[in-house]
Order: C-alpha cells, then sequence, then structure tokens
C-alpha cells in the first residue's frame, strides 16, 4: 500500500522505520527487498540512531546535531549527539558452534523491562470468576476468570549457568557477595587465590563490584573460605555442570520494585488504599529445553522447536502430560519428568493435577506459548537467551496482538501439519504453531535493530538443519507421549481422567478415541468453555467442592462445640467469643449447603474426585 510517511516524520515510529527498513518476502517487492539487502548494518544503525533522537522542530538541520572526532586527521567512529557519546547495547541470542556468542545490536530507545517474581517451585493458586474479584482489574484482558497465585518460598532455588561469564550475571555476583549463602557445587577458594584474582587485572574488572569487594576482602584474610562466581567445583578435573544456590527472594530483598508496581496499578485502576491490587496471570509462556542428537550417549534429538510456538489445547496437553525435557547441564540424559514436571514429588495421582489444570485452561482462556531453550535444530545452541528475551516482546505487544487467533489470521503464526517422510507417517501436528518470518518483521523490531538476522530460516524452520534429525526428533516425542499415556491405562488412573483428558490420553497411547482422532471436531469440542459449563463432570466437581466445604464448616462447629464444653462460663469473654464463633459456623454451613452458593461456584475450578472409587 502507499505509505508517504517520511522517516523522519513525526507520525512514524522509529519501530515503523525499523519495519520499513527490513526485508520481507511478504510485504515488500523482490526489488525493494534487493535495495534493503545492499545497505550496509552500519548505515542502518545511523539511520535508526537519527530517528531516535531526531526532534521535529530541526526540519531538515539534523546534521549538525551528529558528529564524530577527528582522529590523526582521519573522521573517528564513534558517533555524538549534540557532543554526547551515544552507547548502544548488545544482547546475546545463542552461540556459535565454537562457543563464541552470537551478538545483536538492541534498539537505541530499548529499556528492559523491570521484572517482579511472584513465584518459583512452590506456589499456591486459585481460580476465580473475574466478578468476584474486590477491586478492579486491567479492562483490556477479557478472560471470563483468572488464576491469582501466591509465592510459598522465602529463596529460589538457582542454577547460575551464565555465572561462569565474569560480569554476565550481575544478580549471582550480588547474592554471592553477602553473607548466609546456601550454596552447592562452588569450588572452595582460598585467600591466595583471592590475591591471584585480584593480579589478574583484565580478568579481575570483567567482575561486577560486589563480586570485586568480596575477593579483595578475601585477599586479605588468611585461613577463611570463599566463592567466586565464576569458579564452579572441580569434579573429575572438569568445571562442574551443575552450580545451585538458594536466592533471596527477590521481592523480599527489595520491596521497592514490588511497591511501585502496586502503587502505580492502584493509581491505574483508581483503587483505594483499602482495596487490594491483584495481579492474575494474563499470559502463559512456557520455556522447553531442547537438545540435539548425541548417538553416543544414546540421547534421541528433541529440538524440533522454534522459538515460539503455540499450541491448542489438545496437543499442549499432550505435552504436559508428557513433561518430555531435553538434556541439560546437570543432568545425565533427556526424558519425561511425570506430569507437569511433578513426578518426583506428588504422591497423588497426577490425573488430579491435571484434571485442575485442564479446568483452568479452558476457564481462564489461556493460551499455551513455549519458547526454545538448549538447542533450536541440530545446530543452534541458544542457552536460556531466548526464554529471557520472550518476556520482553510479550509485554510490548498490544493485547489484542497477543491472541492466537489474531496471529493465525494475520499469518504470524503457521500452522505445521503431518507429513510423510520415507514412507511413514510423521505426527508433526503434535508441535502445534510456530512464529514466522511475518512475526519476526512485525514484532521483533520492538526490540532489536535488525530482527530478521536474529531468527533467520535455519532458526524458524529447524527442519532445514536436517531433516532426518527432524524427523527423528518429533518421533522421539510422539513414542514418549505414548508410553507416559500407556501407564494411565496399566495403573487405571485413566478412570480417573474427566473427559477431554481421556480423549487425549487415548489418542497419544492409540491414536484414537471412541474411533476418532486428535483432529475431529467433535474431540476439539471438549476443550472449550461452552461444553466445559455444560457438562455433567464439571458440574459433579463444583458438587464435590461443596460437599467438602460443607464438611469443613460442619468440622469447624464440631470443633467449637469440643472447646465450649471444655470452657467455663465464668469466663465471660471466651464464652462469648465461642458463642460468636458458633452462629458464624452455622450461618456458613446454611450459605455452603444452600443452592445459591453451588451457583456461586460456576467459573471455579471446584474439586478434583481424586480416585472416583475412593
Amino acid at each position: 500500500k502507499n505509505d508517504n510517511r517520511g522517516v523522519l516524520s513525526n507520525e512514524r515510529s522509529l519501530g515503523s522505520v525499523i519495519r520499513l527498513l527490513t526485508p520481507s518476502d511478504d510485504i515488500y517487492t523482490d526489488e525493494y527487498n534487493q535495495w534493503l539487502e545492499n545497505i550496509p548494518q552500519y548505515i542502518l544503525a545511523l539511520v535508526y540512531m537519527i530517528k531516535r533522537f531526531y526532534k521535529p522542530e530541526w526540519k531538515d538541520n539534523w546534521r549538525k546535531h551528529f558528529s564524530v572526532d577527528e582522529v590523526n586527521g582521519y573522521p573517528g567512529h564513534e558517533l555524538k549527539f549534540d557532543g554526547r557519546k551515544l552507547v548502544t547495547s548488545y544482547l546475546r541470542v545463542g552461540l556459535r558452534s565454537d562457543g563464541t556468542w552470537r551478538i545483536y545490536k538492541l534498539r537505541q530507545d530499548f529499556v528492559a523491562a523491570t521484572k517482579v517474581q511472584t513465584e518459583d517451585d512452590i506456589t499456591a493458586s486459585t481460580v476465580v470468576p473475574v466478578s468476584y474479584i474486590e477491586g478492579e482489574l486491567n479492562a483490556r484482558y477479557k478472560n471470563p476468570s483468572v488464576k491469582l497465585v501466591k509465592n510459598c518460598e522465602s529463596r529460589l532455588f538457582q542454577r547460575p549457568d551464565e555465572a561462569i561469564n565474569r560480569g554476565f550475571d550481575t544478580q549471582t555476583e550480588i547474592d554471592l557477595s553477602e553473607q548466609g549463602n546456601f550454596i552447592s557445587n562452588f569450588e572452595p577458594l582460598t585467600s591466595a587465590d583471592a590475591r591471584e584474582q585480584v593480579e589478574d587485572a583484565i580478568n579481575f574488572m570483567e567482575y561486577s563490584q560486589p563480586m570485586q569487594e568480596l575477593i579483595r576482602e578475601a585477599a586479605g584474610t588468611e585461613d577463611e573460605y570463599f566463592v567466586s562466581s565464576a569458579h564452579p567445583r572441580i569434579v573429575d578435573g572438569e568445571h562442574s555442570k551443575n552450580v545451585r544456590y538458594l536466592q533471596k527472594r527477590p521481592d523480599l530483598a527489595n520491596p521497592r520494585p514490588l511497591y511501585l508496581a502496586q502503587t502505580g496499578t492502584r493509581l491505574s485502576r483508581g483503587l483505594s488504599l483499602d482495596q487490594p491490587v491483584h495481579f492474575p496471570v494474563n499470559a502463559v509462556l512456557q520455556g522447553r529445553r531442547n537438545n540435539p542428537e548425541e548417538k553416543a550417549a544414546g540421547i534421541r534429538p528433541l529440538a524440533v522447536y522454534n522459538p515460539i510456538h503455540y499450541q491448542e489445547l489438545p496437543e499442549l496437553f499432550m505435552d504436559l502430560i508428557c513433561s518430555l525435557t531435553g538434556k541439560s547441564p546437570s543432568t545425565t540424559g533427556a526424558g519425561s519428568e511425570g506430569a507437569l514436571t511433578k513426578g518426583p514429588f506428588n504422591a497423588l495421582s497426577t490425573t488430579a493435577d491435571l484434571n485442575n489444570a485442564l479446568v483452568s485452561f479452558i476457564l481462564c482462556d489461556y493460551a499455551g506459548y513455549s519458547s526454545a531453550a538448549g538447542y533450536i535444530g541440530a545446530g543452534r545452541r541458544v542457552d536460556h537467551d531466548i526464554s529471557m528475551l520472550i518476556p520482553e516482546i510479550w509485554c510490548r505487544l498490544p493485547i489484542p496482538q497477543r491472541d492466537p487467533k489474531y496471529l493465525i489470521k494475520n499469518g504470524h503464526l503457521e500452522k505445521i501439519e503431518d507429513f510423510d517422510y520415507k514412507g511413514e507417517k510423521i505426527h508433526a501436528s503434535r508441535l502445534g504453531y510456530r512464529i514466522t518470518e511475518k512475526f519476526v518483521h512485525a514484532f521483533f523490531g520492538k526490540v532489536f535493530d535488525s530482527p530478521t538476522i536474529v531468527f533467520d530460516e535455519k532458526m524458524l524452520r529447524p527442519e532445514t538443519q536436517g531433516m532426518d534429525a527432524y524427523v527423528d526428533g518429533v518421533k522421539n516425542i510422539v513414542e514418549a507421549q505414548e508410553k507416559v499415556a500407556l501407564s494411565y491405562f496399566a495403573d487405571g488412573s485413566i478412570d480417573d481422567a474427566c473427559p477431554p483428558l481421556k480423549a487425549v490420553l487415548s489418542i497419544m497411547a492409540e491414536g484414537s478415541y471412541e474411533g476418532k482422532t486428535v483432529d475431529d471436531p467433535s474431540i476439539r469440542e471438549m476443550f472449550t468453555l461452552e461444553y466445559l459449563l455444560e457438562s455433567d463432570w464439571y458440574q459433579q466437581r463444583l458438587k464435590i467442592k461443596q460437599q467438602r466445604d460443607a464438611a469443613l464448616w460442619q468440622m469447624n462447629r464440631d470443633y467449637i462445640d469440643q472447646k465450649m464444653d471444655e470452657t467455663n462460663e465464668s469466663n465471660t469473654n471466651l464464652w462469648a467469643d465461642l458463642q460468636g464463633r458458633i452462629e458464624n459456623a452455622e450461618e456458613m454451613l446454611e450459605w455452603v449447603n444452600s443452592d445459591s452458593y453451588l451457583e456461586r461456584l460456576q467459573g471455579t475450578l471446584g474439586a478434583d474426585w481424586i480416585h472416583k472409587g475412593a
């Protein structure tokens, strides 16, 4: 379409200029793309810098605001804006095969989002209809119900893989420079080691200030040990890949960011001081670890995902049921960790958690996105770089553009179809949807100067790195899902699965459910809100919740009765307090046993039957 806005026009943003000067086969002609390809990257960087600082009142006199010094009689290479040196920022997104970093320039106006971590390994959560929440929520979100979460830990179990690179993980360097740490697999260093590090001035100065101060202090002591963030324990002659420490929860160590977030939100929503500020879950961005094939170790490939995938609920829950994880630096191999990765820690039948998770996803209308960690394809090592990047992208996307329906409609997500390879059907549709070049062109310019260079075809289509490895990776996933699903039939827990979950387990194990494949419209319908709310099994969950709440309040009343029997009436204050509690318990018993209470439970999780025969 015709777009006559100038590059420096106030009507065109920096992001718009980046899109304008980034090649795209979907948007621009071959001739225009070829012209863009011939523009050197340093020229584009200069254009973006000028656009970033340009003011309309300059009109055509922008040149006088930008200059370089003269060095040895020749123009230098450091650009200055009104006499001030311009500083650029770069981000690592992956590593090359030789271990060197892939570095990409960030937009000149990029400022990293401030993140407040609200959970780690142990979290309490509940799902309630939006209408039940006291105080306003962000009206731009249209979820019918929301999940509220609360962290149950005061310390977070961290594995700082990047801390071995001095100055890279500044948070770990700050934490390990403090007293009272619980650490594992860091090398105990002596004062002699500290003095040696201080004398190695070039490498020493790469540490952040807190770690430098710790090492200097250690250098001045005798007969004491300390740890450096960059020195894992030596095991069998090699650095341990499994360094760990307990990090003090960030919002407890520094409550200011959380306070600012709450205060800003309170003002934005117009809440009074006595109204709570809730931050419900509004996006699900899971991370998945992938690994390439390691024939010598007998490890099959899993690196078949591109940077961001979206899966509809049937495919998503095939993944969650299996929770297949790739080989990580701290493990000896890949495999299934159990449903929702709780296998080693959960004594309950996993169907209870899976039923709850599925009901939660449907009620809240959450979309299941995931980002890749470890590897993309056989040759692109990314570690956790993309998992750290995606939230920066997501928080900059307008809410309607996060909707998978919008992304699919506009070609930003492409569906992965099953295909035949060497006479065998490959069930690649289990991977769901993946982002396209169009997504990168439209949205990654919010962070990078040259977004399509960051994510090229080999990243977006891992099969182009080697079809044999890609096919084996998909087969690895499908076979693992089948094996895990069969275990639900073997132990009988399939009978405790809600109907949609039972259908998915059957398809994973046998390829069909009641003669229907996963693509059958009647199977897909089972994962809709309309089906859920009208289903007998969901109504049964609500009745179980009502019965358990009634049993709880009956137990409360019986306990208060017991206390009253043990209390002398002459203790008038305590007697009056207990009498008030009795009256409250009786009112609650009447309320939770009423039809109105059952109706109010609509839109909540209800309660799982755990074992139907129990």
